[in-house]
Parts: structure tokens; sequence; C-alpha cells
């Protein structure tokens, strides 16, 4: 395994709709477990492929940090087949450091993905899995968190997203 560099806010690999994976096979499985060791060592609870700068549509969450039984998960093309409910919880992101806002999102989704065996599931959830996932496959659309927060509040921050963007 090892650790992969995770790329910041302004970073066009974060902005680009991720491929489907087409093969499940030894490079993505240690792609799967680099993305885990990554996620772990950055102290995050979901990781997104292309936070890795792989435009790959895979994200992997620590469900762990959900759950102390559950051990890490891949959700390879993972999908949103339906949401309901609405909430508004505070945001964080490993490449949009030491930002954090309130963001709305349906309460509860049905995902429909592949796991690492490839075996199509869907999966019903709410809480903080429902939260982590639909930010995840936000990063395999290009879509981040901020892009999901008022206007007003993204202006606010636009000094300290482009100093993120220039390494400052």
């Amino acid at each position: 395994m090892a650790l992969r560099e995770i790329v910041l806010y302004g970073n066009p690999a974060l902005r680009i709709k991720a491929r489907t994976v087409d093969e499940i096979d030894d490079d993505l499985r240690q792609l799967v477990q680099d993305m885990v060791e990554t996620m772990d060592a950055a102290e995050g609870i979901g990781l997104a492929a292309p936070q890795v700068a792989e435009s790959l549509a895979l994200c992997v969450v620590n469900n762990g940090l959900i759950d102390e039984d559950a051990e890490p998960q891949a959700y390879i093309n993972p999908e949103i087949i339906h949401a309901d409910g609405e909430i508004e919880v505070e945001e964080g992101c490993l490449s949009i450091p030491d930002v954090r806002e309130d963001v709305r999102r349906p309460e509860t989704i049905k995902v429909r993905y592949l796991d690492i065996d490839g075996k199509q599931q869907e999966e019903e959830c709410g809480g903080m899995l429902a939260r982590v996932l639909q930010h995840e496959i936000d990063h395999l659309n290009g879509v981040l968190f901020v892009d999901r927060i008022s206007s007003i509040k993204r202006q606010l921050l636009q000094k300290r997203l482009k100093l993120i963007a220039t390494g400052g």
C-alpha cells in the first residue's frame, strides 16, 4: 500500500466528471487500498478517486467511524437512485482543508454501486453514511461542497479558497 497525495481546491482533477470503472482488477484493488490508507492518514471519513488525481468513479468510506464494527468500504460506479427528506449539516473536505460550512442535502438516499468483488449492490442509508456518500458522489461529478452553499457564503470564502488553490 502507498499513501497518495490528496489534490487541493483549484486542481482541475476535482472538476472533471470521473470515468466509469469498466473492470475490477488488481490495479483497481491496489488503488482502493491506497485510498483507504490515504483517507486514514488524513483522518477523513470518505475519499473519492478524483481527490487522488484518478478520474475513476470510485470512492471509499471509513464505515468504522460510523459503525465501530464496520470495515472501510469501496463504492464503485455509485449512483443515487432515490433521495428523500432534507437536512442541513456542516461539511468539510480533505481537498479544502480548514473550511467547513453547512450544506443542505437529502436526509436519506438509496445508492446503487458495485462492490470490490464486482457484485451490484443497492443500499438505503441515512445519517452520516448518506451524507458522506452524497459528498463523495459529488466529487465523482466534479462538484465540491462549496458549490452547494449560498453565493454569499461562497463570496466570503473566496480569499481562503484562493489561498488553498495557490498553495498560499
